[in-house]
C-alpha cells in the first residue's frame, strides 16, 4: 500500500472511531492472549482432522488476536485487521509481512473456492503462525511503562498526523 493510500486509510479509521487511543488493559491483554493461544491449539486439532481450510482461518486468528493482546498492553485500539497490521509495522516497527501473508490466505480459503490448498502448507502457516505468536508474546513481556508510554506517545502522533 502505497504512503497516500495508508494515510487516507487510517484518516478514514479514525473518523469512522475505529482507530482510538484507549485506557491499557491487563485483563483484555491477557483475554486474547488466551484467545490466540486456543486459536492456535484448535488450527492444530483441524489440520491433524484435515479441516485445512478452517485451519488456516484459525492460524491467522492466532496471530491477530496475539496483535490485539499487544495494542490492550499499550493503550491502542483498532477494530480493523488491515489497520491493526499497519500499526504493527509503523508503530511498533515489527515485521508485518507473515501476518499480512496469512491474512491473504485467509481471505482466499475462507471466501473463495477456486484455489488449491495442501497439508503442507498448512502446516507451514501454522509454524509460521507459532514464531509470530511467540514473537509478540515476548515483545509484550518486555514491555515496561517506560516503554509502553513511548509506543503510546508514537501513537497519538500519528493520530495528530492524521487528524490534520
Amino acid at each position: 500500500m502505497n504512503i497516500m493510500k495508508k494515510i487516507n486509510f487510517l484518516k478514514k479509521l479514525c473518523k469512522e472511531d475505529k482507530l482510538k487511543c484507549i485506557e491499557p488493559s491487563e485483563e483484555i491483554k491477557n483475554s486474547y492472549i488466551e484467545k490466540s493461544e486456543s486459536n492456535l491449539i484448535s488450527a492444530r486439532i483441524l489440520l491433524e482432522n484435515n479441516r485445512l481450510e478452517e485451519s488456516v482461518s484459525l492460524a491467522y486468528y492466532s496471530m491477530y488476536h496475539i496483535l490485539t493482546a499487544l495494542f490492550f498492553a499499550v493503550g491502542i485500539k483498532c477494530e480493523n485487521h488491515t489497520g491493526s497490521i499497519i500499526l504493527l509495522k509503523d508503530i511498533f516497527n515489527i515485521d508485518n509481512s507473515e501476518i499480512s501473508f496469512a491474512k491473504s490466505e485467509r481471505i482466499d480459503k475462507q471466501y473463495y473456492i477456486d484455489f488449491h490448498i495442501n497439508k503442507q502448507e498448512v502446516i507451514e502457516t501454522i509454524q509460521k503462525s507459532e514464531i509470530f505468536r511467540k514473537t509478540l508474546f515476548d515483545f509484550i513481556s518486555k514491555l515496561n511503562t517506560e516503554k509502553m508510554n513511548a509506543y503510546k506517545f508514537k501513537f497519538n502522533e500519528l493520530l495528530n498526523f492524521l487528524a490534520k
